[in-house]
């Protein structure tokens, strides 16, 4: 924790820096003032200290997850931070519906939207794969389709602001490992897909810009992998 709260800000502001402005460009922090900037997977971890240091600057942010007191607690610190606005819907990612909806109506909250951070993923297990469909089709679901929902509700408003899309995978959509076959598979269907549609954006002359985060271990709370003995082990 000590760990989060002393490195994680300044790399947060890094990280929004550098994927939201021109690297030709030197960043200040109020150029993200008033900017209207929805994060998923917000109540701990990497998404709440992202919405924490959007407020700081000012944003407009909206949040979700599925805890709504978490939410509550995380937007009412944010509007402390000096956030423009900070509003919070919470839901399910499982519900393709919702996720859908939630963007539309995070748009209406904000009045537009100039930057949409997909962070949040489902738990499991670190087993060998038993071959339950039932476990691969619900990472895919949360941890890939989601995001595809999410990303192509949000697109039309995203064109009119020339706004971005923050994807935040892992090193486990890079390169294989044991025991995560299903949190693997998802996460490599997130690079090819937005790798994908990153160059179609370039063909199409689409002026909306799409960001992968790959990364590694890390030490925030968050949805954590389990062993059958339910021993804790850090995400990937």
């Amino acid at each position: 924790m000590a760990f989060m709260k002393k490195y994680l800000p300044p790399i947060l502001g890094i990280f929004l820096a550098y994927y939201y402005y021109s690297a030709n460009e030197e960043f200040r922090p109020e150029m993200l003032q008033g900017k209207k900037v929805i994060v998923t997977g917000a109540s701990k971890g990497i998404g709440e200290q992202m919405a924490y240091h959007l407020a700081k600057m000012g944003a407009h942010v909206v949040v979700t997850a599925r805890s709504k007191e978490n939410l509550k607690k995380i937007v009412s610190h944010c509007l402390e931070l000096g956030a423009a606005s900070a509003h919070y819907i919470a839901g399910t990612m499982e519900n393709m519906t919702f996720a859908e909806q939630f963007v539309a109506k995070a748009g209406k909250l904000m009045g537009g939207l100039d930057m949409l951070i997909l962070n949040h993923i489902t738990n499991t297990s670190m087993n060998l794969f038993s071959g339950d469909i039932h476990i691969v089709r619900r990472s895919m679901e949360v941890n890939f389709l989601s995001y595809v929902v999410l990303s192509a509700t949000a697109l039309p408003m995203l064109k009119q602001s020339n706004g971005s899309i923050v994807v935040v995978s892992s090193k486990a959509g890079k390169m294989a490992s044991p025991l995560i076959a299903p949190y693997s598979a998802s996460k490599f269907a997130l690079d090819g897909f937005f790798s994908s549609i990153r160059m179609e954006h370039s063909v199409a002359k689409i002026n909306v810009s799409i960001t992968l985060c790959i990364l590694g271990l890390i030490n925030t709370a968050g949805p954590t992998y389990t062993r059958s003995s339910d021993r804790a082990h850090r995400v990937l």
